[in-house]
């Protein structure tokens, strides 16, 4: 009985410990049981997500995503997913895969989502706010996609974040501040979207960032924070084509891992920090295409890591720092188009590693140093329009890997060294423009990879070496303008790539070689001004790559070869001034390209062949003068509807002028010292062509004449007497009308000002609620804005409204434009929904536009009586106030050309990069405002509207433009397109090349400015304070006035596009020594006496230089091949990041 007593408690425990074993047991199966039901649950849910997401577009899934199965309900098993160990879904990958889809909008789905990476897959639409419910995400990548809308501030709860790659979209807004809640973030790729405002200074805070590209956003603005210097670890900071302005902070020499910094192409303004010199770790500093001041900070050359140094175009000054020599890491030094002086260190041969070294359009002086032959991987080097003197050191020869040499425009003189034939790399060489003498080395010429050599106006002699045979690669050959003597190599006809072949301005003898039809790829031949002879050959006829031919002023025999007619892609016939007889072949029609023939000053006979003159193509000259051609002008000549010069003086030929009548477009036409007679055709060109044009007509009845030598003059005269009576009638008739009409609109105008006056006091007052649209972020009120606009604030007045400068309570200074009232007073506007007239093109035009020329639309705001709109405001004034209004100083010409472009590529992006097209319908100097660097701004959009809009781009029933600016069609037909902007810029043009106003009051005769620099000669035109300019200056001045006569041709069909504009006005700029090419060509030679034939131009005409030089532009800008080909470029695209 005891020992049952004992043994029970031992019993118990038994029991007891089996059955919490047995709960225990039973616990542990339930739990696992509950996790795995979960997790079958949410993948059942996260598999539904994707599913559904994927299958949202009508369009079939991608390939690569075919097994991603609604009947397979765990995603684990699906491509591009990844699980973790209990089957949540951690990773999304899918790249490079067209989705054309929305982002998951339920991305709530995904608790334990560390990874989302869709890049290049076209996803569409907005970034949804639940992507701040993904807490887990580390990786969230979207780059290179067509997402639009801002980032979301949700995204400030995504505390794991390390790598965030939103680059590459269309997202649009502001940087969010809530960012820098991410402390762990690493990788911040924004870069190429359509961000804008400042950078905030919050993300300074981000200690562990590594990388910030932000760059390819144009709207950003504002400066780079000091707080940037925080970043610690920042190793790549990149922030370029911006509108980033203000100097760099000093701040970023704390930065002691950077290794890239890319601010170019932004407004950077002030000093390089001598601080960067502590950024040991530099590898790549681009700050090139800014307005940097200064000089080039000696600190740099304590950066050992440095490869890549990029400062060209800003405004650098001084000398090169010698301790740039210190950087034996560097591989590339740009220092281009800057103001740099002093010379070229010798240090430069410490860099052993150097591969590019550029200092192009400088002002460095002294010799190329022979130290830079250490650098035996160079592979370019640029010294071109500097001041360098002395000799090429011979032991460049040395530099195997060479493979551009630039350095013309220069003083070097001495010998081209020889020993530049070991360079066997070389591709590119030119030493035009500059003294140099003795022969062309033959050993060039065995450069088996040389495919330019430009020798242009160096005082070179002997004779070309027989061995250019040798140099098959041979691309460009130009040895133009020197003394070379002797004759044409036969070998030249070995060079098969030959393209363009210049032997210009030298005193070559003998014939053309016959084997020059071996250069089959030949497309320009240049052998003018030389002392060639002999027949022009008939083999050049099979030369059917050839665009432009001039052998002018050369002693060329024998007819004009009538297979000439063969070339039907020459663009381009020079020939004048040789010894060239016999009938003009009718076969030259055949050049159905034909834009320019010149004939002048031979000795051809018989008559203008008819086909000649029927051939539409002839758009830019025909010269026959000097010539014995007789009979009479063929009525087919009217078919020359584009041509722009006509020049038939000192012939014989006769008959009347009447089939000139119909060529509009002519600019420039002499048929002086014939034997024509009869009346002048009756319309303007006639009227005011000058009497040197006309002058040794014997028969003819010109201008100011009281009697005319023809025979029926009297019957003639009483005819004009009663044309003329008809004419005053119908003026007077005209004028009475006007006067009718001109009163009742002053009445009109007299009612309406009464009502305005009534309803002034209270359109901005209080009695009218007020709508606000900002379109960036604000820090004022409309409030704020009402109370500023007063008489004393106003700064302008335009077509559509009055300007305020306006300076907020915060210090902000904005622009406010109040429109005109265009309603009247009873006429009721839903406030919500109508926005009326001037006021609703305006929003509409300027809420859709962003670029860097075009000025700010920051809102705007309007109630039933008044309408406002606001924008940043320009201290500089407008290009107007900076031509006429500011006395004691002058705007240089290198001012006015970075205005004139970047007005020009604003216009550009209204009419070619806005869908639909914009016309902006009042282009004028006061329209284009001048920021704070001196930038342009297209403003005052109160007459724009979109191209589509209804019946507007063929007409408008509102007055488009300003006095002196309007486009001539719109006064005859109303038309109103992208061409009239064209005409209006052309104005502008010719506004900042003469320092004149459209209609001056210092032009005589109350002339329009195009029709006085029509009327002047040459340089005549030009603002006096220019002239004191270099020659390459002016040069360019009047490359651009040519250009402006282009845009005001009085047949909008025949003006360039403002895209073209733009190039034109880059191509004089980047490229100068080219433009002139046919300068020689069309010189101004008036042929008021019996020499012409004997002394004048090959292109002589008595028109102006400003037509002249439109042709020049026309002959350089029209040809067919690419204009690049026939120009110095700079050979090597400048990198960037």
């Amino acid at each position: 009985m005891q020992n049952s007593r004992q043994q029970q408690p031992s019993s118990f425990f038994f029991i007891s410990s089996y059955s919490f074993f047995c709960f225990i047991l039973l616990f542990h199966t339930t739990f696992l049981y509950g996790i795995a039901f979960c997790s079958t649950n949410s993948n059942n849910n996260e598999a539904s997500a994707l599913f559904s997401w994927l299958h949202s577009s009508s369009s079939p899934p991608p390939l690569l995503l075919s097994n991603w199965n609604i009947h397979d309900s765990n995603p684990c098993n699906w491509t591009c997913i990844t699980c973790s160990t209990l089957g949540f879904v951690t990773e999304i990958t899918i790249e490079s895969t067209p989705l054309e889809l929305p982002l998951p909008s339920n991305l709530s789905s995904f608790k334990f989502l560390q990874k989302l990476v869709i890049s290049d897959s076209n996803l569409t639409g907005q970034i949804p706010q639940d992507i701040g419910d993904c807490t887990s995400l580390t990786v969230l990548d979207l780059s290179s996609n067509n997402l639009v809308g801002s980032i979301p501030s949700s995204i400030r709860k995504l505390h794991n974040l390390v790598n965030l790659s939103l680059n590459s979209n269309q997202l649009s807004g502001k940087i969010p501040v809530e960012l820098s809640n991410c402390i762990g973030l690493k990788s911040l790729l924004l870069f190429d979207n359509q961000l804008s405002g400042v950078i905030p200074k919050e993300l300074g805070k981000l200690s562990n960032l590594e990388v910030l590209r932000a760059g390819g956003n144009k709207d950003i603005v504002g400066k780079i924070p000091e707080q940037f210097g925080e970043c610690i670890n920042l190793t790549v900071l990149g922030l370029a084509d911006t509108r980033i302005s203000g100097s760099l902070p000093v701040s970023l020499g704390k930065l002691s891992k950077l290794q890239t910094l890319s601010i170019y192409t932004t407004m950077l303004s002030g000093e390089i920090p001598r601080e960067l010199g502590n950024c040991s770790e530099l590898v790549d500093l681009f700050l090139y295409e800014n307005s940097l001041s200064g000089s080039i900070p000696p600190e740099l050359g304590k950066l050992q890591n440095l490869q890549q140094l990029f400062l060209w175009q800003n405004s650098l000054v001084g000398a090169i720092p010698e301790d740039i020599g210190n950087c034996t890491s560097l591989r590339k030094i740009d220092f281009s188009l800057n103001s740099i002086s002093g010379s070229i260190p010798l240090s430069l041969g410490n860099l052993l590693n150097l591969e590019e070294f550029m200092i192009s359009d400088n002002n460095v002086s002294g010799s190329i140093p022979s130290s830079l032959s250490n650098a035996k991987n160079l592979q370019q080097l640029q010294v071109d329009t500097n001041q360098l003197s002395g000799l090429i050191p011979p032991e460049l020869g040395q530099l195997s890997n060479l493979m551009v040499f630039f350095a013309w425009q220069n003083q070097l003189e001495g010998s081209i060294p020889s020993s530049l034939g070991n360079c066997s790399t070389l591709q590119a060489l030119d030493l035009s423009r500059n003294t140099l003498n003795g022969s062309v080395p033959a050993s060039l010429f065995c450069l088996q990879n040389l495919t330019k050599l430009l020798l242009i106006s160096n005082d070179l002699s002997g004779s070309i070496p027989s061995e250019i045979g040798s140099c098959s690669s041979l691309v460009r050959l130009r040895l133009g303008n020197n003394r070379i003597t002797g004759s044409i190599p036969k070998t030249i006809g070995s060079l098969k790539s030959l393209n363009f072949l210049d032997l210009s301005g030298n005193q070559l003898s003998g014939p053309v070689p016959e084997e020059i039809v071996g250069c089959s790829e030949l497309q320009m031949i240049d052998l003018s001004g030389n002392n060639l002879e002999g027949p022009l050959q008939n083999s050049l006829s099979t030369l059917y790559s050839l665009q432009v031919l001039d052998a002018s002023s050369n002693k060329f025999s024998g007819p004009v070869p009538a297979s000439l007619g063969h070339l039907v892609s020459l663009s381009k016939l020079i020939l004048g001034k040789n010894l060239l007889s016999g009938l003009i072949p009718a076969s030259l029609s055949l050049c159905s390209n034909l834009q320019l023939l010149d004939l002048s000053s031979n000795q051809l006979t018989g008559s203008i062949p008819a086909e000649l003159v029927r051939m539409e193509s002839l758009e830019i000259a025909l010269n026959l003068s000097c010539n014995f051609l007789s009979g009479q002008i063929p009525a087919q000549i009217s078919a020359l509807s584009k041509l722009s010069m006509l020049d038939l003086s000192h012939n014989q030929l006769e008959g009347n002028l009447q089939p000139l009548e119909e060529l509009d477009n002519l600019v420039s036409l002499n048929v002086s010292y014939n034997k024509f007679s009869g009346y002048l055709p009756d319309n303007k060109l006639f009227r005011q062509l000058s009497p040197k044009d006309l002058a040794g007509n014997q028969g003819l009845c010109t201008s100011g004449q009281d009697y005319c030598f023809v025979k029926d003059s009297g019957t003639a005269l009483n005819a004009n007497e009663a044309k003329k009576s008809r004419r005053i009638k119908v003026a007077i008739g005209l004028l009475i009308a006007l006067t009718v009409i001109m009163i009742v609109m002053g009445i009109t105008a007299v009612i309406k000002a009464r009502r305005t006056i009534r309803d002034d006091d209270s359109e901005l007052g209080e009695s009218w609620s007020w709508q606000f649209i900002p379109f960036q972020k604000l820090n004022f009120t409309v409030e704020q804005v009402l109370r500023r606009l007063v008489d004393r604030n106003i700064i302008g007045k335009g077509c559509s409204g009055v300007v305020y400068r306006a300076e907020m309570d915060s210090g902000e200074v904005i622009a406010v434009k109040k429109l005109w009232p265009t309603t009247d007073a009873g006429e009721v506007l839903d406030e919500k929904t109508r926005v009326r007239d001037s006021f609703s093109a305006e929003v509409r035009t300027l809420g859709s536009i962003r670029h860097k020329n075009i000025v700010r639309f920051l809102g705007c705001c309007w109630n039933r009586k008044a309408r406002l709109l606001i924008f940043d405001y320009m201290p500089n004034g407008s290009l107007s106030s900076l031509l006429h209004e500011r006395t004691g100083t002058c705007l240089e010409w290198e001012l006015r050309y970075r205005i004139l472009l970047g007005a020009a590529q604003g216009i550009a992006y209204l009419h070619h990069d806005c869908v639909p097209p914009i016309v902006h319908r009042d282009i004028k100097a006061n329209n284009i405002l001048i920021g704070i660097q001196f930038e342009p701004y297209i403003a005052d959009f109160g007459l724009a509207k979109l191209v589509d809009d209804g019946d507007f781009g063929r007409s408008s029933n509102t007055v488009a433009g300003s006095y002196g600016y309007i486009a001539p069609e719109y006064g005859y037909m109303m038309k109103i397109t992208e061409k009239s902007d064209v005409y209006s810029y052309g104005i502008v043009l010719l506004e900042v090349l003469t320092g004149k106003q459209p209609i001056d009051p210092t032009i005589p005769d109350g002339l329009h400015v195009v029709d006085w620099v029509r009327q002047k000669k040459g340089l005549d035109v030009l603002d006096p304070r220019l002239l004191s300019r270099p020659e390459s200056e002016i040069e360019e001045m009047t490359q651009a006035l040519g250009i402006a006569m282009l845009c005001v041709n009085p047949s909008p069909e025949e003006r360039p596009t403002m895209r073209d504009i733009a190039a034109m006005l880059k191509e004089i700029k980047q490229e100068r020594e080219e433009s002139a090419k046919f300068d020689a060509l069309l010189k101004d030679s008036p042929a008021n006496d019996g020499n012409k034939c004997s002394s004048g131009g090959v292109m002589a005409a008595s028109s102006s230089v400003p037509m002249m030089q439109r042709l020049n532009s026309k002959i350089n800008n029209n040809t067919s091949f690419s204009v690049s080909s026939l120009l110095h470029s700079s050979y090597s695209a400048k990198m960037g990041f």
